[in-house]
């Protein structure tokens, strides 16, 4: 690696957002088909040659770190399918710069391999549910695969992973009749629920109409409870954390539309095409896999990664009537 790579915490942008946390797809390819991510038909996967083989990222990384990166989480598609995922987890967990590793799966995968990750040494993942509703879950995802999911996050609570995150994408029609449950669901285990605000990402069997916002979410919560807030900590996302009264858990809402959280955003992203994008919810990106495969310095790759900081927006452009969507779609760039 080159030794005129600049100094740690370079990444900063014109909002002054220090920029140390990369979100890494390793994959497009997913096990599930659900309704907000997913269009009717078939879309075109990316092929082997087109997608960053572990040896890339690896590099990337390490040029981000030199930067000021110090937190890394692997996504998809859902990572699991990849061969070789768990191993690339444990040569994260590895680089004593990193300060946080994490993990984000939808869970079919889990009990097969959850005690792996936890020896590849990862502690934190975020698991993707619904629907605590078998036959819901199925019609959300197009598959019959809930008890499997449950099974493994049981299996990682058992092995010792925490904290266990699970993501809620709430839907109006779909899903909002269980807020409350999932709502209890932290009341009575250790888990962490995280109440998505549902995002227009590219062509899916969703629309603006089915979403459900924050301050309704919260209202729906705080009837089983008193919501105590909780600080974040370096870890923690955008999520506004708290703890119902009594719980073991804790329950969270990541409000993309209805409370911009922009202003603190810290993120990259990663695309498993080789694309830095430096907002999920804008489809401007910087290419870099070229400048990669076409023997590119990492001080040249470096700069790529302080053009995509340089032209992080304020803000995004999304608003709940939905008149503003991404293009790309979200299995392409990372959940």
């Amino acid at each position: 690696m080159d030794n005129s790579m600049a100094p740690v915490g370079e990444l900063v942008d014109r909002e002054k957002r220090h920029l140390n946390y990369l979100r890494v797809s390793i994959t497009d390819r997913c096990n599930l088909r659900c309704l907000y991510c997913v269009p009717e038909g078939r879309i075109p996967k990316l092929g082997h040659d087109d997608i960053l083989s572990y040896e890339e990222i690896l590099r990337l990384i390490r040029i981000g770190i030199r930067l000021g990166i110090r937190k890394v989480r692997i996504t998809g598609g859902e990572p699991l399918v990849r061969k070789g995922a768990i191993d690339l987890l444990g040569r994260l967990a590895r680089i004593p710069e990193l300060k946080d590793v994490s993990l984000t799966t939808n869970g079919v995968l889990l009990a097969a391999n959850a005690q792996r990750i936890f020896d590849a040494g990862i502690r934190r993942i975020n698991v993707s549910l619904d629907s605590l509703n078998p036959e819901k879950y199925a019609q959300i995802t197009g598959y019959h695969q809930f008890n499997r999911v449950w099974e493994g996050i049981q299996r990682a609570r058992k092995i010792g992973f925490a904290p266990i995150k699970i993501n809620v994408v709430a839907m109006r029609g779909i899903n909002d009749d269980e807020i409350l449950d999932f709502g209890r669901l932290s009341i009575d285990h250790p888990f962490h629920i995280r109440f998505i605000e549902y995002m227009p990402i590219g062509n899916s069997r969703t629309s603006s109409t089915d979403q459900i916002l924050t301050p309704e979410i919260q209202q729906m919560i705080a009837t089983i409870g008193e919501l105590i807030p909780v600080d974040n900590g370096y870890s923690d996302g955008p999520a506004r954390r708290f703890r119902i009264a009594g719980a073991r858990g804790e329950v969270g809402f990541i409000s993309a539309l209805s409370h911009h959280f922009c202003s603190h955003c810290n993120r990259l992203r990663l695309t498993a095409d080789g694309k830095l994008r430096a907002c999920l919810l804008s489809d401007h990106h910087e290419p870099v896999k070229e400048v990669l495969r076409n023997g590119g310095s990492d001080e040249q790759i470096a700069e790529i990664f302080r053009t995509a900081v340089r032209q992080k927006a304020a803000r995004h452009d999304l608003c709940p009537n939905g008149f503003t969507t991404v293009k790309d779609q979200m299995q392409g760039i990372g959940g």
